[in-house]
């Protein structure tokens, strides 16, 4: 037997959960499953769970949130181990920009093989991800010796959006800023 599931979200289930915090009722009772047969169109319809709050005091609960470490890959879920040289350049009016960054004897040689190709450009921080598909190899004597990958930013928007990237990268990894 196959069944389809979704996600229901429903402002009437906010409403029926008098124990809940509004900020914590969007959180652990909006979002409910709703299964579905794929034969006859009838669905279940689960209660909302019950919240426990951390801490013991529901007044004073609080969102966890996760944080990333900063990281660039070449191929999605394998964090490259090798620190880049970043060349920045911005436009006179600020409204764009590129990122270069050098990656000597990058660590995605070593694991391409395995791992599989090398798909892309991938900056992943907190906030989401950046990603370019301008990366080039540089081969010495048939071999990969370095890898370049280029980020365009052609927005404010998007230059400070690297920008917030590059300061949690450069913190993580002991990068500094050298203005040339």
């Amino acid at each position: 037997m196959s069944a389809m599931h979704s996600v229901a979200l429903s402002s009437s289930a906010i409403a029926k959960c008098p124990r809940c915090l509004p900020g914590l009722a969007s959180v652990s009772t909006v979002a409910r499953p709703i299964f579905r047969s794929a034969f006859n169109g009838v669905s279940l319809r689960l209660p909302p769970p019950n919240v426990i709050p951390r801490g013991g005091n529901a007044q004073f609960s609080r969102a966890t949130i996760m944080m990333v470490k900063p990281a660039i890959q070449f191929i999605q879920g394998t964090d490259e181990q090798t620190v880049p040289d970043v060349r920045l350049t911005k436009s006179r009016d600020g409204t764009n920009g590129i990122a270069i960054f050098s990656f000597d004897q990058p660590s995605v040689f070593d694991s391409s093989g395995e791992l599989g190709d090398i798909t892309g450009f991938y900056m992943i921080d907190e906030e989401g991800m950046l990603q370019s598909v301008d990366v080039n190899a540089k081969f010495v004597n048939g071999k990969p010796a370095r890898i370049e990958a280029k980020y365009v930013m052609r927005t404010p928007r998007e230059w400070d959006r690297f920008m917030r990237f590059m300061e949690r990268y450069s913190q993580a990894n002991g990068l500094q800023f050298v203005k040339k």
